[in-house]
């Protein structure tokens, strides 16, 4: 996947997606890569329902939603998504940071 895609959109100063309506797909495949991890099946499921959640109530889930909301426990969200997963859920899936997190 090549990161070129990452050039033709605009990043805040902490790595979040300016404009939300700018994210795809492949945006998030690229986002992704460049964290180092290969989004599978059940990163999809997660960050489907983050954007879900984020569309509905207007901000990125908690880590806690995140967990509730998916089913999948929050040790095996820190393997998805190392180092943060709610941030970095977040960024993959173009949304703000979530609220509360440094």
């Amino acid at each position: 996947m090549s990161t070129d895609i990452l050039a033709t959109v605009a990043f805040d100063d902490q790595g979040y997606l300016q404009n939300p309506a700018d994210w795809t797909p492949e945006l998030a495949e690229a986002l992704a890569a460049q964290e180092g991890i290969q989004l599978t099946e059940k990163h999809w499921q997660v960050i489907r329902f983050c954007r879900a959640k984020a569309a509905e109530t207007g901000k990125s889930p908690t880590l806690r939603q995140i967990s509730l909301g998916t089913g999948i426990p929050t040790k095996e969200l820190f393997q998805l998504f190392p180092k943060g997963p709610a941030k970095r859920v977040a960024r993959i899936a173009g949304l703000k940071k979530p609220e509360g997190c440094i």
